[in-house]
């Protein structure tokens, strides 16, 4: 791969995951549009990440995590989407992250796509189930306290994996 290409890869991962690692809030009390706006732009990100994994990726075990990520928030995304218009709430959609993507300045490093892939999936799940979390202890809408409670595990589940993949891409 020429160096100007691994950098447009890394960009690319860099631009997707600035996205789902970037957007949560402080520690703070979500209101309900700010957690659906989240954590729907949490779950775009990662669907785009793991489809990038999915062809850039040549190891067998970044492959699996991504396609689980891919089926994980797919299906999480499309619960908080059901959710969302019960609410008469705006879930992310592909531009509109892609547009907070741009915004956002991230440190490219000329790492390789796997070990790149592996530690922004350990930051971006922090982050998320930072947001999961705080929704599940504070909200008072309970229909989306319950979908952050439900959701946690599996998140919590992506990070020990994540983590694990990590370890091992390690320089």
């Amino acid at each position: 791969m020429t160096p100007m290409l691994k950098k447009a890869s890394s960009l690319s991962l860099a631009i997707l995951l600035a996205a789902g690692a970037g957007l949560a809030q402080a520690a703070d009390k979500l209101s309900p549009a700010e957690f659906v706006d989240d954590a729907s732009a949490k779950g775009i990100a990662e669907i785009e990440a793991g489809k990038l994994a999915l062809e850039k990726s040549k190891s067998q075990d970044i492959k699996t995590f991504a396609q689980s990520m891919i089926d994980d928030h797919t299906k999480a995304n499309e619960q908080l989407k059901s959710l969302a218009q019960e609410k008469k709430l705006k879930v992310s959609t592909d531009a509109e992250l892609m547009d907070k993507a741009k915004a956002m300045i991230l440190q490219v490093r000329d790492d390789s796509f796997d070990r790149s892939y592996a530690n922004n999936q350990v930051v971006a799940h922090e982050q998320t189930i930072e947001i999961f979390r705080n929704e599940a202890k504070t909200s008072d809408d309970a229909a989306l306290k319950a979908f952050a409670e439900k959701t946690l595990p599996t998140l919590e589940h992506h990070l020990k994996e994540a983590k694990a993949l990590q370890t091992k891409y390690a320089k």
